[in-house]
């Protein structure tokens, strides 16, 4: 078999990391995230090493590596086997194979900023949410769903000192924990911000987080959240960026729906009076808060049997009753669990619930190539409903996710005639792969399936270690 000398070059080009996701030109949404932006943004955040013509691990190839060992599981995510892949690689394109040592790849890896994995993450997010169709938005706005997670990590000093574990667990025992919070499009389903920091201390919580992402909004953008983000001064901190809210009551205030200005039934308008500054808001901000804070408040019936609760109340900055129902708001609210279907994708389908690097840094690396890895596959399904005429939510991300790694190394080496026909039969076949329409879904939060009857470590391993090795355990 022979290459063109095109193909031999491609490993020094970005062009690999899109094909092995089946992108190529003139595809919808393909623009959100070409060649030139990667190479854009890689080259103005100073990310330029192995220049030398017969280098292996330049930033295209490092990059490649690493976003497959997203894609993969269990053994297949090593550093060793995206080494492997590499190889492959290499001898498919008529190229000496490099060495199967972890070193250089690992070494490679670490050069990659963080900076620039997260520009590349943002780039596909806006290009994509500028160009789906306008029925795919709510009512025409950019609308957000926002929350947290966490995530574990190895067992290193500097993780456990950059990401302390919880305090009630002994030391030796438990695992460095990060808090992160996402915003979530709506329309897209992409991760459009993130803020990450540790689980405990001063200004870690995820309000303090999501703070950290309001340039991320913009005027005429709508974010929903839980109960958690029902705060009068991250209410009024939004709208003076012109972002309106949606998000359940806190369950520290009540709704008396005999005060204020009557919208409808259970719907009205209501005053709340600035509360004491908070302990992270300095004198001045405070004073520049307004006095008080006009929001509506909705009751929402829920008739489901199973649910938790019978009836809840949706707080707004939205006024206009007429634009924005009492129903509008009710199934926009309702639409917030998808926030928590994206980042069990995020966390489960591609393995982002317990990272493998063994320091800050890489660990925040990998969590942004993780985040790559989901957005393109989530412009996949994006190109694949606009095929197909469904909604992106309707189509199943682990079967994006699948076909996608099964065509992995082979991607790069197709050429335009039979990637095009691999991109239109796996539009086609995606557009069958759909997520079961299960309204109102509701599941006992157990499972059948028992775990192997292993003790809780509740010591240091050496200790225990230590232990067997006196035969008193």
């Amino acid at each position: 078999m022979s290459f063109c000398t095109s193909v031999r070059l491609l490993p020094r080009q970005f062009r690999v990391v899109l094909d092995s996701f089946l992108q190529a030109p003139g595809l919808p949404f393909a623009d959100a995230l070409s060649e030139e932006t990667i190479e854009t943004a890689f080259k103005e955040e100073g990310v330029a090493f192995a220049q030398e013509d017969d280098a292996v691990y330049t930033p295209a190839v490092t990059l490649w590596a690493f976003v497959s060992q997203m894609l993969f599981k269990e053994e297949q995510r090593s550093c060793a086997a995206a080494v492997s892949r590499v190889i492959v690689l290499l001898v498919s394109l008529g190229r000496k194979p490099c060495s199967d040592n972890t070193g250089a790849y690992c070494r490679a890896r670490a050069k990659l900023s963080e900076p620039a994995l997260r520009r590349v993450v943002y780039d596909v997010a806006d290009g994509c949410e500028a160009a789906v169709p306008d029925d795919w938005r709510w009512k025409g706005h950019r609308t957000f769903l926002v929350d947290g997670f966490t995530v574990s990590m190895p067992d290193t000093p500097d993780n456990q000192e950059a990401y302390p574990q919880s305090s009630s667990q002994q030391a030796g025992v438990g695992f460095p924990m990060l808090r992160g919070v996402v915003l979530l499009s709506l329309a897209t389903a992409m991760v459009n911000g993130l803020a990450t920091g540790p689980c405990q201390g001063k200004e870690t919580g995820e309000t303090a987080l999501l703070r950290e992402l309001f340039w991320r909004l913009r005027r005429g953008d709508v974010v929903v959240g839980d109960r958690y983000y029902c705060s009068y001064f991250m209410i009024c901190l939004l709208k003076a960026l012109g972002v309106d809210v949606v998000t359940r009551l806190h369950q520290r205030r009540t709704a008396d729906f005999r005060r204020g200005r009557r919208l409808g039934p259970g719907d009205h308008t209501v005053q709340w009076l600035r509360p004491p500054r908070p302990e992270w808001m300095d004198e001045e901000t405070y004073q520049s808060m307004p006095e008080s804070l006009e929001v509506r408040e909705v009751e929402v019936a829920v008739s489901q049997p199973g649910f938790r609760v019978q009836t809840f109340v949706v707080v707004t900055t939205l006024l206009d009753a007429k634009e924005y129902t009492r129903n509008d708001l009710s199934e926009l609210y309702h639409k917030r669990w998808l926030a928590e279907l994206d980042i069990r994708a995020i966390k489960c389908s591609l393995g982002m619930d317990v990272l493998r690097c063994k320091s800050p840094a890489m660990v925040r690396k990998e969590i942004w190539t993780h985040l790559l890895a989901y957005n393109l596959v989530r412009r996949v399904l994006l190109q694949s409903a606009l095929a197909s005429g469904r909604c992106p939510r309707q189509i199943s991300f682990t079967a994006a996710m699948q076909k996608i790694a099964a065509s992995w190394v082979q991607g790069p080496l197709l050429d335009d005639g039979a990637r095009t026909a691999l991109i239109e039969i796996n539009w086609e076949h995606l557009g069958r792969h759909r997520v079961g329409h299960r309204p109102n879904r509701v599941e006992p939060r157990a499972v059948k399936r028992r775990p192997k009857p292993h003790d809780l470590l509740t010591k240091p391993r050496d200790e225990a270690r230590a232990e067997l090795l006196t035969g008193k355990a």
